[in-house]
């Protein structure tokens, strides 16, 4: 879960992944005062069938905010007959009403390929939970854990991300 940096029309957001028995998806819920939260609303689903990320998704670090939108980066799970694969995926959500989803990625930007990254405690898991965004306010350094046994780092370029979400969704 991740709360927003400032309040969004005068309310906190907070985004988060409730579990039940259906599919996880991403919702998003508001507070005045970081106590009482209400106006639940789901703001990403578990594609189904083939996707890559088709059995549950959930946030990964917080929500970038960019001029466009807040980028999310966000993890999907596959379950196949060999285990899980964790893999990351790009998502804008619109600046004032971050339930409003304004782009989604198809295809994923990021998965276990390293052996490091591939066998472990879980095997075949990328889990990014922060990033640090260089000087030149562009460089994001996304610090993750890989295959729940190592920790490790990623570069990317927001404005590269932001790109592909164009031309990918």
């Amino acid at each position: 879960a991740a709360l927003l940096p400032h309040r969004i029309n005068g309310r906190w957001a907070l985004i988060h992944r409730p579990v039940g028995p259906a599919s996880a998806h991403m919702w998003v819920s508001y507070s005045e005062d970081l106590r009482n939260w209400g106006g639940h609303k789901k703001i990403l689903e578990a594609r189904l069938g083939g996707w890559w990320d088709a059995n549950k998704i959930g946030l990964s670090p917080p929500p970038i905010e960019t001029s466009e939108g807040w980028l999310v980066i966000y993890h999907g799970v596959k379950s196949n007959a060999s285990g899980v694969i964790y893999r990351l995926g790009l998502a804008l959500f619109d600046l004032n009403e971050p339930e409003r989803c304004l782009k989604r990625g198809d295809e994923w930007v990021f998965a276990p390929e390293e052996p490091y990254e591939q066998h472990g405690d879980v095997s075949r898991v990328v889990f990014p939970c922060g990033y640090t965004i260089a000087p030149d306010g562009d460089t994001l350094r996304i610090y993750y854990g890989a295959a729940d046994t190592s920790i490790a780092v990623a570069t990317a370029s927001v404005r590269a991300m932001l790109q592909w979400l164009k031309e990918d969704s």
